[in-house]
């Protein structure tokens, strides 16, 4: 979808007189709100600005998780979060902007892929999970339309949205069902209230829709038939499909055996017998062309996250700036949180070539869009 006109969002108001940020132009639009690129005069670097309407209605529960989840996460493969601040009338977030959309435009655009240019997306994308599960959170939104890419002629994934995020070490287990319908995992779809299910098996789950979706160009538990049904019987036949675990592959499309045998390793009915995110990084077709050293890459960029959290009082300073944000409209000037000092600093690679280098330095060789609920809102 092209970006939206400018002005059409009605953020031009919205930042007038803001010291810092200048629109350029409208990104995207969904039921969070809306997204547009701005110039901050700052640094001089393009930003995306997300804009949360004020109010109870918009500012819940995920909208804090998300933002504190998120500024947890400091890793080249996943978008930065740089700053939060109010507006009278909105909570904004400045995050990192991806100039390459998202990977769900990029496959649809070629059709599908190849398995080469799968298995490129795929691997960053399983180092960008791994980091995210050994700082101990689960997205709960695995899709492609959250896979962004930052625009150079060999595109690299920055993992977004996590909105739907779970901090083992500072929230309960997950119990929600919560997520894309195309991408939930079986016992997220089946989950009673009070239940609690592994969110990192779930994350595996809908990662293997995703590579099943890049190499096939459509998803493993929909077909053709269901677009001459009404969108209640559609979604239903999708989700009892998932329950089911019932999907074959397409007879048109030549895939290896090893890429089939890695997907039905992840699409696995029960998550006990799931692979595990070790599995698929030491799989066959995963390794292939991978240097050996990218399946350390996230060792020191994970040690050093965690000895470099935002303190405690940062934490309850945005926590604060959240909740100011639940109230309705308010006078007055923008307030915010600013990643600013040592906190600011992303965590260095491997090599020792700082969080701007990524898995392509290790590396040497080459549908339906539904959008994201919580069920039990």
């Amino acid at each position: 979808m092209p970006a939206a006109s400018s002005g059409e969002f009605g953020a031009d108001n919205l930042l007038q007189g803001n010291a810092r940020y200048q629109k350029i132009r409208d990104l995207n639009k969904g039921a969070f709100g809306f997204v547009v690129l701005a110039l901050d005069r700052q640094t001089g670097e393009q930003v995306a600005l997300k804009f949360i309407e004020r109010g109870p209605e918009n500012i819940t529960k995920y909208v804090e998780r998300e933002i504190i989840n998120h500024m947890k996460l400091r890793h080249p493969h996943i978008i930065a979060l740089r700053e939060v601040f109010l507006t009278p009338t909105h909570l904004v977030l400045s995050m990192e902007y991806a100039a390459g959309g998202d990977l769900f435009r990029f496959v649809a655009s070629r059709r599908g892929l190849s398995e080469p240019e799968a298995r490129w997306f795929f691997q960053q994308l399983i180092i960008a999970v791994d980091y995210c599960h050994r700082m101990g959170v689960t997205s709960r939104d695995i899709k492609m339309e959250n896979a962004l890419l930052d625009g150079s002629d060999r595109p690299l994934i920055k993992l977004a949205d996590f909105g739907f995020s779970k901090d083992s070490n500072a929230h309960s287990a997950p119990t929600s069902r919560v997520g894309t319908p195309a991408y939930l995992a079986p016992e997220v779809v089946s989950n009673q209230p009070g239940r609690v299910y592994d969110g990192q098996k779930a994350d595996i789950w809908s990662c293997g829709v995703l590579l099943y979706a890049m190499v096939t160009d459509c998803y493993p538990f929909s077909r053709i038939g269901d677009n001459f049904l009404k969108p209640n019987q559609k979604l239903n036949a999708m989700l009892q499909r998932i329950l089911r675990a019932d999907y074959t592959f397409p007879d048109g499309k030549q895939l290896s055996e090893k890429i089939r045998d890695l997907i039905s390793r992840m699409l696995v009915l029960d998550p006990s017998l799931r692979c595990s995110l070790k599995d698929i990084m030491t799989h066959p077709w995963f390794l292939e062309g991978l240097n050996s050293g990218a399946l350390q890459f996230n060792d020191s960029i994970v040690e050093e996250s965690k000895a470099n959290q935002p303190p405690a009082e940062v934490l309850d300073e945005v926590r604060q700036i959240v909740q100011q944000a639940s109230t309705e409209e308010q006078p007055g000037g923008d307030i915010s949180w600013l990643a600013s000092g040592k906190d600011a600093e992303p965590a260095a690679d491997p090599g020792g070539a700082g969080a701007g280098s990524s898995l392509d330095d290790l590396v040497r060789t080459a549908a339906e869009e539904a959008d994201s609920w919580d069920w039990d809102r």
